[in-house]
């Protein structure tokens, strides 16, 4: 991970960065070891599972804002040592000091703007004094990121996110330990799953014309293999925080 001190913190790195498995990388960088980890917006729940498989922590605490999403989790197979709750970044159901590692995956920059500094004050509650928190988000840049942003520009609400950090390193309401630049990848079998997964998310209301519909698919197949298939690398700014002791 480059190493970025606090006054240097940047948005965006010149260089993309290698391209990274972001399980290994979390795994990699992330004091594991019998922790008590909190992930905040964790989605489907793909990474969560990843990590627990690893065996090494002692709890996840897996939260999610999205109602129909949360009862997808619930509803599949339990897996030993996760839990899963309803609930978000700005108002976190966890005990102080309750964590010892808080992930945060693309997630930070779906806060409300105006209630983005509280989540950053509840981060540095739930944590343990010296705990860390790993705030991956996306770099508004990139292939995949052209095609997003047909139906949902998130220029605004990225530079929101990367602020809101800024403002929580300089405020001393926790400490910069890293910043790092990565590029990982995404594999899509055919435009059918990019609609599904993609389009058809359901925290977000994406009706498309016929028009922008008919030019995402355009976009899309430009990058498409003759099997239908297509891979994108997007960039991806991780900060490394902690909580002072």
């Amino acid at each position: 991970m480059n190493q970025t001190s606090r006054g240097a913190m940047r948005m965006s790195g010149a260089d993309a960065g290698p391209l990274v498995d972001e399980v290994e990388l979390l795994a990699s960088r992330l004091p594991l070891d019998d922790a008590r980890l909190l992930e905040l917006g964790c989605g489907a729940a793909v990474t969560t599972r990843a990590l627990a498989g690893l065996g090494r922590v002692r709890s996840i605490l897996a939260l999610e804002v999205d109602e129909v999403q949360h009862a997808k989790n619930l509803a599949a197979p339990p897996t030993p040592g996760v839990t899963f709750a309803r609930g978000g970044a700005e108002a976190i159901p966890a005990e102080d000091g309750s964590a010892d590692v808080v992930v945060m995956l693309r997630s930070l920059h779906h806060v409300p703007v105006e209630r983005m500094d509280d989540a950053m004050r509840e981060l540095r509650r739930v944590l343990r004094p010296g705990g860390v928190a790993w705030i991956l988000e996306p770099i508004f840049a990139g292939d995949f990121n052209e095609i997003i942003r047909l139906f949902n520009d998130e220029q605004v609400v990225r530079e929101e996110a990367f602020a809101a950090v800024r403002r929580a390193v300089d405020g001393g309401v926790l400490e910069l330990v890293e910043q790092g630049f990565y590029r990982v990848g995404r594999a899509v079998p055919d435009f059918e799953t990019f609609e599904q997964r993609v389009i058809g998310v359901t925290y977000r209301d994406n009706r498309l014309s016929p028009e922008v519909l008919a030019e995402v698919r355009r976009r899309f197949d430009a990058h498409a293999a003759p099997d239908g298939s297509a891979f994108f690398e997007s960039p991806i700014r991780v900060d490394l925080l902690r909580r002072p002791a």
